[in-house]
């Protein structure tokens, strides 16, 4: 392999890995418990699965599916938050993009 390959071949692979690493830190946990508290808690418990006005959300991302069927991959999840039903209301219009990464790190908690 010429060096200018192995070169290329390195710096692609260290892109992958700040991307990854990117993603794997983009929300912050802290922030998210507060924004829950504010706008999820009213309807949700974070402590159990009981239901209050929705689900109980403990270890949601460990379900095997959800309230609406699907399996809670971290898009799916973020889907339901945005646009809501079944009641709940839609957040894509209360939650910035930062929100919504704190909160899904928050979820990930639970």
């Amino acid at each position: 392999m010429s060096m200018r390959r192995f070169l290329v071949l390195a710096g692609c692979a260290a892109l992958c890995f700040c991307q990854v690493a990117l993603a794997a830190g983009k929300g912050d946990a802290a922030r998210g418990k507060a924004a829950y508290r504010s706008q999820c808690a009213a309807c949700h418990n974070a402590d159990s699965r009981q239901k209050k006005v929705g689900p109980g959300l403990k270890g949601l991302f460990q379900w095997d599916k959800t309230a609406n069927g699907k399996n809670p991959t971290e898009a799916n999840i973020r889907g339901k938050i945005d646009e809501g039903g079944n009641g709940m209301p839609g957040f894509k219009d209360v939650l910035s993009g930062q929100e919504m990464d704190d909160l899904v790190a928050y979820l990930k908690t639970l």
